[in-house]
């Protein structure tokens, strides 16, 4: 299994819970809440040890809230590397309404980080020894500049390292400028490129391929939520429907489908079968509740259901 790191400039306490139903100026009974260590790349890494694989988180951490945070991290037995911050770190809430069904994620501010936190974190990156994947992912923290994602590609070029890039806005574009090898946009972020709101199957792959022949990455997946992604490359555009499931909770599934294509492809599998794999982490991350990430038999099993009963578009 090839060295896997994730970066995490603006991680955040997970605290979820549930109510009868939520109503207005009333005081309501909340069940007991489950604290869990979130934010992209800190997501990624976690769904990568559940998988079976192996992978460091690097992070941004300050105050209580973020040695709770370690705490949180290292109980799941995952390799960290907390950078400190003097700040405290954000905690988000995730509340569900069990009469409605309906799930409110409030997600907090980050904390403001100094120019000599984030170039801390930078210089941590460069001292990590061999590496095969490097991961960023998620938002940037007030103070992180957006070109920070160009610096994460330059490192990872030295090191002989895949970057694998899951942001948006500015931040994937400063990717982009630098080159990487997989970057992983929904479909509002992609059309962002063409200047546009939204793309169909057709504009999809066209802007797709053109940052690709700009030789700005090799790989792009689009990620259409409840009905699965579309893999591109400079030669194939493939759709891969999701599995129909009973959805609990969407929350952490974008961050699994990363976790599943990075794990496949470190464990030597093509990047059509990661792609394959990495819906369906994501589809099995929408089965648990709260922020809970995949769990590997659903995940293993929805792969197989995806390989043996679902049809591809495919088109050049």
């Amino acid at each position: 299994m090839s060295g896997i790191i994730t970066i995490t400039l603006n991680p955040a306490i997970d605290k979820s819970t549930t109510v009868p139903r939520l109503v207005p100026e009333r005081k309501l009974q909340c069940s007991h809440p489950v604290f869990e260590p979130g934010g992209g790349g800190v997501n990624v890494a976690r769904a990568i040890i559940q998988l079976g694989g192996n992978a460091q988180a690097i992070y941004l951490a300050g105050g209580h809230s973020g040695k709770f945070f370690d705490a949180l991290l290292n109980a799941e037995g995952v390799p960290a590397v907390s950078v400190p911050i003097a700040e405290n770190t954000r905690e988000n809430l995730i509340v569900t309404d069990i009469a409605n069904n309906a799930q409110y994620r409030l997600d907090m501010p980050g904390p403001a980080v100094d120019a000599y936190e984030w170039q801390h974190l930078l210089e941590v990156i460069r001292g990590i020894g061999q590496v095969d994947y490097i991961v960023a992912s998620g938002s940037l923290a007030p103070g992180v500049p957006p070109d920070i994602f160009a610096s994460f590609s330059a490192i990872a070029a030295l090191k002989g390292a895949r970057f694998v890039v899951d942001t948006s806005r500015e931040a994937l574009k400063q990717a982009l400028r630098e080159g990487a090898y997989l970057v992983k946009p929904n479909i509002r972020e992609l059309a962002g490129f063409a200047g546009k709101d939204t793309l169909n199957t057709e504009e999809i792959v066209e802007v797709a391929q053109q940052i690709i022949r700009k030789n700005q990455c090799e790989v792009v997946v689009v990620s259409m939520g409840e009905t699965g992604a579309m893999l591109i490359t400079d030669s194939m555009a493939v759709k891969i429907p999701a599995p129909r499931v009973q959805r609990v909770s969407t929350v952490g599934a974008g961050d699994s489908m990363m976790a599943g294509i990075v794990y496949s492809l470190s464990a030597g599998r093509d990047i059509l079968e990661a792609a394959q794999f990495g819906v369906a982490c994501g589809t099995a991350a929408t089965l648990n509740p709260g922020t809970a990430l995949c769990k590997k038999e659903d995940a293993q099993r929805l792969f197989e259901e995806i390989r043996q009963t679902q049809s591809f578009t495919i088109s050049r």
